[in-house]
This record gives C-alpha cells, structure tokens and sequence, in this order.
C-alpha cells in the first residue's frame, strides 16, 4: 500500500495524526502492521465516479480488534496516489 502512497500524505492512526514524508508514512504503517497483524480485510464503501479522486473505506481485522481504514486517493498525472490513510478502531 505505500508504494502508493503520494509525496507527502496525511496519516490519522487511532489518535495521532500528521502530515508525514512518503518514507515516513510508510515506517509508520509497517510499525502499525507489526503491533496489528491482519487477518482479515472487507471493503466496506467506495468511491469511484469522480475521474480525479477515490475513496474507500475497509474494515481491517486482526486478532484483537477490528479497525476501520479509510483511503483517499487524488489523481496526478496519469495515476492515483494515497493522499490520506485513516485507521480507527471500528465502532460497534
């Protein structure tokens, strides 16, 4: 998922959140990956009628809890690249 990631992007994970360098994001998803093996994913809503912009969201579980992952994508040039990736624990 960080290959994607644009030249900066906005992470928001459980309560903190910045704006954070491609290689930053990517050193602070593999951390979180690490403390939050996943078992599972499902999308759970997407986004995809605007030619400049995605969206989605995913519900990410792992052994303890389930999360719920919220994507933004942008389109530069020709590709999309994540712009905000937001991971919240998922309410009941």
């Amino acid at each position: 998922m960080a290959k994607d990631f644009a030249s900066t992007i906005e992470l928001i994970i459980i309560d903190e959140e910045d704006v954070y360098s491609k290689a930053q994001g990517e050193q602070i998803l593999r951390d979180f990956f690490i403390k939050h093996p996943p078992i599972k994913t499902s999308i759970f809503h997407k986004i995809n009628t605007n030619p400049n912009y995605r969206f989605g969201v995913i519900m990410l579980s792992t052994a303890k809890e389930t999360f719920r992952v919220s994507i933004t994508m942008k389109k530069f040039n020709t590709s999309f690249s994540i712009t905000e990736l937001r991971i919240e624990p998922a309410k009941d």
